[in-house]
């Protein structure tokens, strides 16, 4: 049972118009910068959503969350190479350094999207919300872009965004 039917139809509106969406957004002395996600087959179970968050501020904050209407369930992860293994597990938050710039890549962190509602096509617009432990939450419009050479459909670009 929806508790907010109208919230739900609004976020699922946004998720399937593929409407034009702003590649920046500002959250206090946060800037989200290009937040993306790779288009994937149908079918596929699993997606990704890459994005860089700058801290302008002289105070370090956390990312805490992560949520969309897109898919079941959403994690921050980390993902390391063990010799030829690449190892990846999720992640209970994400320190933003005061100065520093972390990227959210196809590479290192990434956030999944687990249990996707419906496979994400090229020119839809994924709703985020990505909430910090000092700034609060902020929705974001993560743009779904087309494959690239060398990538894959649940872990991005083969370079950084």
């Amino acid at each position: 049972m929806l508790r907010h039917p109208r919230l739900a139809a609004f976020a699922l509106t946004v998720l399937f118009t593929g409407g034009a969406a702003a590649r920046d957004y500002t959250l206090q002395n946060l800037r989200i910068d290009h937040p993306f996600a790779r288009a994937t087959p149908p079918g596929a179970q699993s997606g990704g959503v890459y994005l860089t968050i700058e801290n302008r501020g002289t105070s370090k904050d956390r990312l805490v969350r992560i949520a969309s209407p897109a898919a079941a369930s959403v994690e921050l992860h980390s993902m390391t190479m063990d010799g030829n293994v690449m190892r990846m597990r999720a992640i209970a938050g994400l320190d933003i350094a005061p100065g520093a710039t972390v990227t959210l890549g196809s590479a290192g962190y990434h956030v999944m999207l687990v249990g996707l509602v419906r496979p994400l096509v090229v020119g839809d617009g994924i709703p985020v919300t990505l909430t910090f432990e000092r700034a609060g939450a902020v929705d974001v419009t993560a743009l779904v872009e087309a494959m690239t050479p060398g990538a894959s459909a649940t872990h991005g670009a083969s370079h950084a965004p």
